[in-house]
């Protein structure tokens, strides 16, 4: 997890996440369920989502978790998630130390299975259910309990 200020919050530990969602209300829905775990940094599109990961490494307030939607303007999420990799290597964070990603896709058909790559760790789908969320979440081990 990322170095900074961990505080204990009911339910889990402080972590710091960054969203990347072009609808309004899926951004909002993603930041009220992941801000109960820590800091929601919320995105419009992928080139703000790698603006905001390359900003909190160069502050040592790196992001914990990056959950991307697939369908964006400018850049999708699938290419976001490869600027924000890149960036990781060209910084120097070792692939153990990496900020966990979840690719999120508005339909089942939407999410590309073809797309072969140990960038993501997980993904969902729309609409999240919440139960499955927290699980994806803790099997990544960024819950405590």
């Amino acid at each position: 997890m990322a170095e900074y200020d961990k505080n204990e919050i009911s339910g889990g530990c402080v972590m710091r996440v960054l969203v990347a969602e072009d609808d309004e209300a899926s951004g909002k829905f993603l930041s009220k369920l992941l801000s109960r775990y820590g800091e929601v940094v919320l995105t419009k599109d992928g080139i703000e989502a790698v603006d905001q990961f390359v900003k909190s490494v160069s502050e040592k307030k790196e992001f914990d978790l990056v959950c991307l939607d697939i369908m964006m303007p400018k850049i999708d999420g699938y290419k976001a998630l490869q600027s924000i990799r890149d960036a990781e290597r060209k910084l120097g964070i070792p692939r153990i130390s990496r900020c966990k990603a979840i690719m999120i896709s508005a339909l089942d058909e939407d999410f590309d299975a073809s797309y072969v790559s140990s960038d993501y760790d997980d993904y969902i789908c729309k609409p999240i259910d919440i139960m499955k969320f927290d699980g994806i979440i803790r099997k990544l081990g960024l819950l405590e309990h």
